[in-house]
């Protein structure tokens, strides 16, 4: 159950992840993991997408696709930064990324422990099937670091954290 709420400030958090440059498209290249904290967003319309982890199923195939596909939709609804988050170190979220074709469009973020995602309250337990604590699957809306809207996912499946509920969000914000 998420601890935090619509109108909310944005709990601070540090990320790490490797920036997309043309040399990544070597397969062979890793690039350098450096830090982005939250508070960069500061007066920024920011789209945060967790997603339990890169490379599975659901998250490579339903989720994070139709973001990438609706990117200009985002960009001309006002959005500046577009992220997806997980437990995953940031060789494998950079690897997804690349995969994905992300380039610099959505940045791949790391949340060691999944520790950011629990001061929100939006971990998942995945111990029983030995994956262990991990990012729950969820999207969010933050202008000027508060929380606009909270898409946490009740169950399996992407519903309140996909591309067209949050794009209605940011409609129905207007």
């Amino acid at each position: 159950m998420a601890t935090v709420k619509v109108d909310d400030t944005l709990p601070s958090g540090t990320f790490s992840y490797i920036p997309w440059t043309p040399q990544l498209t070597d397969k062979l290249a890793c690039g350098i993991p450096i830090s982005l904290n939250t508070d960069e967003w500061k007066g920024k319309k920011v789209i945060i997408i967790s997603v339990p982890g890169a490379f599975t199923p659901t998250c490579h195939a339903n989720h994070l696709p139709p973001y990438l596909k609706k990117y200009e939709e985002f960009k001309a609804k006002g959005v500046d930064v577009i992220v997806v988050i997980a437990a995953n170190d940031p060789f494998v979220m950079s690897g997804w990324g690349r995969f994905e074709g992300l380039e610099d469009k959505i940045l791949t973020l790391t949340d060691t422990n999944a520790a950011w995602s629990k001061s929100l309250g939006l971990q998942l337990d995945l111990t029983e099937k030995g994956f262990g604590i991990r990012t729950g699957r969820f999207a969010i809306i933050v202008d000027d670091l508060i929380i606009k809207y909270i898409g946490a996912e009740p169950g399996p499946g992407v519903t309140v954290s996909g591309a067209d509920a949050v794009l209605a969000a940011l409609q129905d914000q207007k």
